[in-house]
């Protein structure tokens, strides 16, 4: 903590480190109250608390609540009593002027803090968006069924950079992506004509401290109503109790640090909203609006832009699965080709590297090698053949537990800084246990592809360090990352090791059919299939085992290596006479055998496999033998587990979105009637339901659950939302 400056201490050296949490300061629209839920008196407040209510300071200090008059102290009080506390909730309650506006939260048990918002026009010069509940409501419609439409995450922060600014009226917003690195890019915007666009401009990940990164999924909601604010501080400045700053991380009134504030100035800002956007509880991103004159949102608007962030995160799940659904689709595709080409042309190899999108286009690579038994093949932009070649032995040096991915080879190893212009990035699945066969992708380095809005060059800002503007941040993060490709995100990696899975399962099957036509090769095709992970038997044509690996008998159990025929193989399943007439078929009438079975395991639990069975044709059509492959799906079960628990918690979900409906007493399909007449709580489910359904078509495996359970919370987020805002709407 020493290490860190106190809130407006920090310069551009130390500024990560910042205490911002800790601002010890509101912005002066609004007053912050600090209460102490045993006594229920005032132990601090904001020092504006004079100018907005008409109280002085230190009139209040050591006061119940209760001397601020109307309802407010009856509604805390009932709210401390029924909630934990634990994010802000929504307040409304009445003073002695009028009403307020606000939310509630507990940073200890001792410990309760009130921010309020006066409606009576306190602000003055600030123009407030203020939108009635049936506005909300029709936009909120609009925009989640354009956002449920996208089906890329271009479009989908088209559709919410269009629909924040619809919803309130900034002059600019717009989508920010991070990079695994923390760089971010902008890559949507929806602004006013009369403003240059920034559309694709980046930024180093210094220009948002890890502190602020850190808030941001706390807190994922900031609005700034005036950068030129003047700070009202809290008085007294420590807790009386602790004599410790208070952590005011969730405070939506807390004072921004004094160097965003002077970046905001620099680039002319005068009002900001920034939106979180959290994808598998990291942030993805954010929404930042801009605008050139002071602005506020009322909370009904605040809470609107918070829901949309939550069905944004939402669709995010389903379209990053549903891309992988897609390349789950080309792999089967690429693999029927693969298998194909080795019959009809001899070699697999060339029907891979034929069709570069099939390799390309999935991980936005920009070319693509495959080392195989000592040949190279590639698509796409690649280094010379003795680059390929000392790369490859590096990788080869490398773990080979992982996919070998970085982002500058320059600085992994300055010998090979030649590739830098076509091979900065460089992202490697092996292909084989005994040899260095790898299928690699290259990126090139970023800046040769980055198209800046307007000239990088322009002069906009002085030479002074602390005069922030984009393009300085633009020229900062060039520097940053010249050398670099953009980042393999772990989406990337998991992709890659998938390819390169299906791509061993191809080769193993390759293998196969060449044993079969290719006897004089047999020693070399053992030798890859014994060290491959899948699970593979071969048989002749009349049925006896000609082959299996082991691969196959560790997971087929010790039994299977005693197993001379296909028939002693049917009983090593549970449904062992279904197996032996599959097989039956198979062997006379050549029959593909596609089957989810149950091998025996003694006294444990069965094990759930598949079981994939080919005819192999030879010259003529006739079989020449057959194949066997057992996949694992244990993997699959869990993830079904997972889509029935989230199919069995919707109900409860969707339950509790109509309690906050005017529908007590209703029979069941009353409710639903009243379910489907809110468009915004259709919405909200249906959007659900729809991510849900493309992960469910997408992905197997263990990362199927926390996917689903991540969408049963945002679910119960967003219509916990919407239940304020409804609340809210029957109350003005």
């Amino acid at each position: 903590m020493s290490n860190s400056p106190a809130f407006g201490q920090a310069d551009l050296t130390n500024c990560e480190r910042e205490l911002i949490h800790l601002a010890g300061s509101v912005q002066p629209h609004g007053v912050m109250l600090v209460v102490d839920p045993s006594l229920w008196t005032l132990v601090q407040l904001s020092a504006n608390v004079d100018t907005l209510l008409g109280h002085p300071p230190e009139t209040l200090l050591g006061k119940p609540l209760s001397v601020l008059g109307g309802n407010l102290a009856d509604r805390v009080r009932s709210m401390a009593s029924k909630m934990a506390l634990t994010e802000p909730e929504p307040l409304l309650a009445e003073l002695q002027q009028g009403a307020v506006e606000g939310s509630l939260h507990r940073i200890s048990p001792d410990c309760l803090v009130v921010e309020l918002e006066p409606l009576w026009g306190g602000a003055g010069h600030v123009h407030t968006v203020a939108t009635s509940a049936a506005q909300l409501q029709q936009q909120l419609s609009a925009s989640m069924a354009t956002f449920s439409k996208a089906s890329s995450v271009a479009q989908l922060a088209d559709a919410a950079a269009k629909a924040y600014r619809e919803l309130t009226g900034y002059d600019r917003v717009m989508v920010y992506r991070f990079d695994p690195d923390g760089h971010g890019k902008i890559i949507s915007e929806a602004r006013h004509p009369r403003l240059e666009s920034l559309l694709g401009h980046h930024y180093p990940a210094s220009d948002i401290p890890q502190r602020a990164r850190q808030l941001y999924i706390r807190n994922r909601l900031r609005v700034l109503v005036d950068v030129n604010y003047t700070p009202a501080p809290l008085v007294p400045r420590e807790l009386p109790a602790t004599g410790a700053d208070t952590d005011m991380s969730l405070c939506a009134l807390r004072s921004m640090s004094p160097l965003h504030l002077q970046y905001l100035k620099n680039m002319g800002v005068t009002a900001t909203l920034v939106v979180s956007l959290v994808y598998e509880g990291k942030l993805w991103g954010l929404v930042a609006a801009h605008h050139y004159t002071p602005r506020n949102l009322r909370f009904p608007v605040r809470a609107a832009a918070d829901l949309m962030a939550e069905v944004i995160s939402t669709r995010l799940a389903a379209i990053e699965n549903y891309a992988h659904a897609q390349v789950a689709i080309q792999v089967r595709r690429l693999e029927q080709r693969l298998v194909e080409a080795t019959s009809t042309e001899g070699d697999w190899r060339f029907a891979l590297m034929r069709n570069p999108r099939t390799l390309l286009q999935p991980l936005d690579a920009t070319g693509a090698a495959l080392f195989h038994e000592g040949e190279i093949l590639t698509t796409g932009d690649v280094p010379s053949t003795p680059e390929l070649r000392a790369l490859q032995e590096w990788v080869a040096a490398q773990p080979k537990d992982v996919p070998y991915a970085c982002s500058s080879m320059s600085r992994e190893n300055p010998a090979l800084a030649s590739l830098t212009p076509t091979a900065s990035g460089v992202l490697a699945v092996r292909l084989s246990g005994a040899r260095p066969d790898f299928l690699m992708w290259f990126r090139k380095e970023q800046l040769a592809s980055v198209t800046w809005a307007g000239d990088p060059a322009k002069v906009v800002v002085g030479n002074d360090p602390m005069e922030l503007s984009p393009r300085r941040s633009f020229a900062a993060w060039s520097e940053i990352v010249r050398g670099t490709a953009v980042s393999w995100t772990g989406a990337d990696v998991a992709l890659a090791r998938a390819l390169g899975l299906a791509l061993v399962d191809i080769i193993v099957q390759v293998q196969a059919v060449r044993y079969l036509i290719a006897d004089h090769q047999l020693q070399q095709i053992r030798t890859g299939m014994q060290s491959a992970s899948e699970a593979v038997l071969i048989a002749s044509t009349d049925g006896q085992v000609v082959f299996s690996n082991q691969a196959f008998l560790s997971l087929a159990g010790p039994a299977s290596g005693e197993c001379a025929s296909l028939d002693a193989v049917a009983s090593l399943f549970s449904e062992a006479d279904a197996v032996r007439d599959l097989l039956v078929r198979l062997r006379h009438a050549h029959q593909p055998l596609r089957a989810e079975l149950s091998l025996l395991r003694g006294m444990e639990t069965d094990q759930p496999v598949g079981l994939r069975a080919e005819a192999v044709p030879g010259v003529g059509g006739a079989p020449i033998g057959f194949i066997l492959v057992l996949s694992d799906l244990r993997d699959v079960r869990r993830a079904e587990a997972a889509r029935r628990q989230l199919d069995a918690s919707l109900g409860p979900a969707a339950r509790g979105a109509l309690g906050s409906l005017d529908v007590v007493g209703l029979n069941g399909d009353a409710r639903q009637d009243a379910l489907v007449s809110d468009p915004v709580v259709s919405a909200i489910f249906t959007n659900v339901s729809l991510a849900a359904m493309d992960i469910a078509d997408s992905a197997t495996g263990p990362t199927v659950a926390p996917l689903l359970e991540q969408l049963e919370l945002s679910a119960r987020r967003a219509a916990a939302l919407y239940e304020h805002i409804r609340e809210r709407a029957a109350k003005d």
